[in-house]
């Protein structure tokens, strides 16, 4: 089970930091973590992602240079750090877990778990 958090009500050029936890099982070696989020009227889209071992991380173009992806291996948690907020990044963040690293990790249909969302509003 996976839970995400540190969603919120921010003014533009704020940051935030959302975590993303797992609970019953712990993220697997070959496991990929994903990031995602869904606006209103507007399909699921990837974000931002990290290998559970290894160095790799993953960031489509709407995060590069604002978001940052890490990984606690000892807690078992992602957090995605995301600075100078726009309004078009009110969305609900989702979390997913891909737990054999296999497809195409800027699909949500790659991902086998996924967490309730965490709401964020960023306001202009």
């Amino acid at each position: 089970q996976l839970q995400a958090s540190g969603g919120g009500l921010v003014q533009a050029g704020a940051s935030l930091r959302l975590s993303c936890a797992a609970s019953g099982r712990a993220f697997s070696t070959g496991g990929i973590v994903g990031w995602f989020r869904q606006a209103i009227g507007k399909e699921r889209e990837f974000v931002a992602g990290i290998r559970w071992s290894g160095t790799m991380t993953y960031y489509a173009d709407v995060g590069k240079g604002r978001f940052t992806i890490s990984r606690d291996n000892a807690k078992n948690t992602v957090d995605l750090q995301m600075n100078s907020l726009k309004p078009e990044d009110t969305a609900v963040y989702y979390c997913a877990f891909n737990s054999d690293g296999h497809g195409t990790y800027s699909r949500p249909s790659a991902y086998d778990y996924w967490g309730q969302g965490t709401q964020v509003t960023v306001s202009s």
